[in-house]
């Protein structure tokens, strides 16, 4: 049989030569070279491995040094891969043949066994567990939003007698990010509802010939409903996680913690300017969502059918009614006020690396998202209970 060889082009490198012998029982395994730097050990031995349990099989494996120039960790580490693999197949290891410091480590390996327990293994969790760290994180999470929102009423109050501690400069840089800088995509993603409304109603109306009713459908839909709820969705995804993104960039960096040092209040001088610029904004913006929702039905309505802009004018002043401009700004408070909340608590909640941003970020996104989709549901219960 002609002898396994791993090497590589240079003469220097570590190799291992299987050598058989005439006695099929006992087969040869001869180490060469270099085995400092660029020994093959990952290949060597699973060749060697092959061969022995596949072909050979034999009784017993005979380890020699051969022409072996220099050795390191590198050799051992072969050895106990090859011992390892040879005590599984039943064949007897002799390392008579090596050199006395390989032979010295070997037996130092073997000495001391591993520590039971010590390799990572993933264990799997009974259910119940896992049910129960769930219900325990929900109820840390909602025991931190009661703490918040009691914080923030805390601070709310300051304001109104006049002790709240923060910057003018701040609120005006607020109302200017949380107002006229989110008026371009409020504009577009608007028109674009406001056409959405007013080519699905129009599927159904023009079987009875009823276009006129589009302005109906799209004046009452965007101003109770589609307006507000738009515009807190937009708000949740470019201000709320803006406000998580920029706490929790200053937790990070201890900002906040100088703060408490300094005797003043993170609520009153992050949270409050804040809070109260998306409350002041939100209802505007709201608004003018409406104002773009109701132009973009009537751009489909005057030019697919048979409806005049002035047709459509008049029969939106006759479906809509100053209740529903209430509704739609009532709804726009609400959402304002879980909007900023989400976003200034994830950022407070914030942890101190780089990742915890992001994921502030993110989970004050899907939070506000989830509050307004509740609240929005509650609020048009009640409406609908008490006839408004």
């Amino acid at each position: 049989m002609k002898p396994i060889e791993t090497t590589s082009p240079q003469a220097s490198v570590g190799a291992v030569k299987l050598i058989p012998t005439d006695d099929l029982a006992v087969s040869i395994l001869q180490f060469s070279g270099d085995w400092v730097k660029k020994a093959t050990i990952g290949g060597s031995a699973s060749e060697v491995i092959a061969e022995l349990a596949f072909k050979q099989k034999p009784h017993r494996l005979l380890l020699q040094s051969g022409d072996l120039t220099a050795w390191d960790s590198r050799l051992p580490t072969c050895l106990i891969k090859i011992g390892d693999e040879c005590q599984r197949l039943g064949i007897d290891v002799d390392v008579a043949g090596l050199p006395e410091g390989v032979q010295g480590l070997l037996k130092l390996a073997r000495a001391v066994p591993e520590r039971t327990g010590a390799r990572r293994s993933e264990q799997g969790k009974p259910m119940l567990t896992e049910v129960g760290k769930a219900v325990l994180a929900a109820w840390k999470d909602v025991q931190g939003l009661v703490y918040f929102i009691g914080e923030a009423i805390l601070a709310g109050w300051a304001l109104l007698r006049g002790k709240a501690r923060f910057r003018p400069v701040d609120m005006l840089l607020c109302i200017q990010d949380a107002g006229p800088s989110a008026l371009p995509i409020i504009t577009l993603i608007s028109l674009l509802v406001g056409l959405i409304l007013a080519f699905v109603g129009a599927v159904q109306l023009s079987m009875f010939g009823a276009q006129i009713y589009i302005a109906d459908l799209v004046g009452l839909g965007t101003v109770r409903e589609m307006g507000a709820l738009m515009t807190a969705v937009i708000m949740s995804g470019r201000t709320g996680a803006a406000y998580a993104a920029q706490l929790g960039t200053m937790n990070v960096n201890s900002e906040i913690d100088a703060l408490k040092t300094m005797g003043i209040s993170p609520m009153e001088f992050l949270v409050l300017p804040r809070l109260s610029a998306l409350v002041l904004m939100m209802p505007l913006l709201a608004l003018y969502s409406d104002l773009m929702g109701i132009i973009g039905g009537a751009l489909v309505t005057v030019s697919a059918f048979d409806v005049s802009f002035l047709q459509y004018y008049n029969e939106t002043r006759r479906a809509v009614h100053l209740s529903d401009f209430s509704v739609g700004l009532g709804k726009s408070v609400v959402f304002a006020i879980l909007v900023a909340v989400a976003g200034c608590m994830r950022g407070m909640q914030c942890g101190r690396s780089a990742s915890a941003v992001g994921d502030a970020a993110t989970a004050a996104m899907v939070n506000s998202i989830v509050y307004i989709v509740v609240a929005d549901s509650v609020i048009t219960l009640i409406c609908s209970r008490f006839g408004v």
